[in-house]
């Protein structure tokens, strides 16, 4: 009888604790986020973590791209398509217990925008001449002019509303209004949050998730084998994929990204602001080759910055095919016959560690020589995207639809060309689909033809996860790993 009773009580215990395993989640990404404020930042591990769970817009991207309501329920515009008044959801409070309203819209917009604003995308509120107050639920927005991606810019990371009242700790300790409350933060090791059991929408099966940052390939093979995490978003080494694929305790999610993988070219600096030099570059890539070598085959190749999958992309990429003695023809035609040397700076992503070696041998079969340097993420966002000390680099541009930046000459690769600030202009200023996909056509074909970085290919994104969780995102419309929808089966 004691025995029975014993066992009994043990097989509960055990019950209760498989019970108390199932609704959290251990989470495994490459990258740590710098900071935690994706209003303030540019790394896209910033909204891996925290887009949707912990920050949300006015809207929001769902999985398959598409733009819906988020903290606003609904909106109305005016019929000459500059004026948005925005109905907020009532109820909804930030994870410090004050509540969010239309003065929280109105300041975030107003930060965002301000002049002296850090936002990495600050293009996005460049149209906005006023933010007004109608009530606490009713927010009114003004634009210069009809944008026809106001919604859609809306849904980013950088758009999320934040309190001013938490403001100044933003960077460390998180506030938003998500299914998901910051915990702690473990720098090197993991970021933890919890359930917000006030949360305004319907609440997520997970009551709790922890986000381990695993940056090593073979580190995150063995991390997964071990069961140590419960799956691994972008996972890094995609040579052990068939192998995953193959064991009955994981499933395999391959899809696509957002992100364009480009050779990046500091078009404000000689010799790159030279366009006969950086069509060498380009012809001096072969792309499939990178694929091959540093992705085992994942990921499409592009010609320009877009993506493959979306209704306007153009194929350019007969403009730049493999073309080793045209390019050496072009540098000594720009003068440069003996080649030159430049930097090569390196994240730490896999596309970029691996494509780097490879793209450094093929350009030196033209005679440009690279000096590679490895930097972690935060020298990267501070040398490169920030002080522009650099001559080339790789990256993956993973935020939705992002051509627009080309527009911009202070951003890292100092484009900026005034004709294609006019198609951007046009771009914003039209609504009509089809004037859309021409305007959209005459951009891809504009950066292209002017070779203002070596194009790669759009970034695939691979999620090994155990085979009885379900919501995990197949693919990644903008840089999140959104836990709102997981459960266990």
């Amino acid at each position: 009888m004691t025995i029975r009773t014993t066992l009994t009580a043990s097989l509960l215990a055990l019950t209760a604790g498989m019970a108390t395993a199932q609704d959290s989640i251990t989470v495994a990404i490459q990258l740590e986020p710098p900071n935690l404020d994706p209003t303030g930042g540019a790394a896209q591990a910033i909204d891996s973590v925290l887009y949707s769970n912990v920050f949300e817009g006015l809207t929001r991207f769902m999985a398959d791209g598409s733009v819906v309501p988020g903290l606003a329920q609904s909106w109305q515009i005016s019929d000459d398509g500059t004026v948005y008044t925005f109905t907020l959801h009532d109820g909804v409070t930030f994870h410090d217990g004050t509540t969010m309203d239309a003065n929280d819209v109105k300041f975030s917009l107003d930060r965002a925008r301000a002049e002296d604003s850090t936002n990495a995308q600050k293009g996005l509120f460049a149209g906005i001449t006023d933010v007004t107050v109608v009530d606490p639920l009713t927010v009114q927005v003004t634009l210069d002019g009809p944008n026809g991606m106001f919604l859609f810019n809306m849904a980013w990371g950088d758009a999320v509303i934040v309190a001013p009242e938490s403001i100044d700790t933003i960077a460390s300790q998180p506030i938003g209004t998500g299914a998901f409350v910051f915990d702690e933060w473990v720098q090197g090791d993991r970021i933890e949050m919890r359930r917000n059991d006030a949360y305004w929408g319907t609440a997520p099966a997970l009551a709790s998730a922890t986000f381990r940052f695993i940056s090593d390939p073979t580190a995150a093979f063995a991390a997964v084998m071990a069961e140590d995490v419960d799956a691994f978003v972008g996972f890094p080494a995609p040579e052990n994929l068939p192998q995953f694929e193959a064991d009955p305790r994981f499933q395999v999610l391959s899809g696509n990204t957002e992100g364009e993988t480009i050779l990046a070219m500091n078009n404000g600096m000689a010799p790159f602001d030279n366009p006969l030099v950086r069509q060498a570059v380009s012809l001096a890539i072969d792309r499939q080759a990178i694929i091959d070598g540093a992705m085992f085959g994942q990921g499409t190749p592009i010609g320009t910055h877009f993506a493959p999958h979306n209704p306007d992309y153009l194929d350019l990429i007969g403009l730049t095919p493999h073309d080793p003695d045209r390019a050496r023809a072009l540098l000594a035609e720009a003068g440069f016959a003996d080649g030159f040397t430049t930097t090569l700076k390196l994240p730490p992503p896999s596309y970029a560690r691996r494509g780097g070696e490879i793209i450094a041998s093929q350009l030196r079969q033209v005679g440009i020589e690279t000096e590679i340097s490895n930097v972690e993420w935060a020298q990267w966002l501070e040398e490169v995207f920030g002080n522009k000390d650099y001559g080339l680099t790789i990256v993956s541009h993973t935020e939705p639809m992002d051509i627009g930046i080309y527009a911009n000459p202070d951003y890292y690769f100092q484009y900026g060309d005034p004709a294609f600030v006019a198609i951007m202009d046009a771009l914003n200023a039209t609504t009509d689909p089809a004037g859309r996909t021409a305007l959209l056509h005459d951009a891809q074909r504009h950066i292209s033809e002017n070779y203002v970085n070596g194009y790669l290919f759009e970034l695939a994104i691979a999620t090994v996860a155990k085979a009885d969780i379900e919501g995990l995102w197949l693919n990644q419309p903008t840089a999140s790993v959104d836990l709102t929808g997981v459960s266990w089966n």
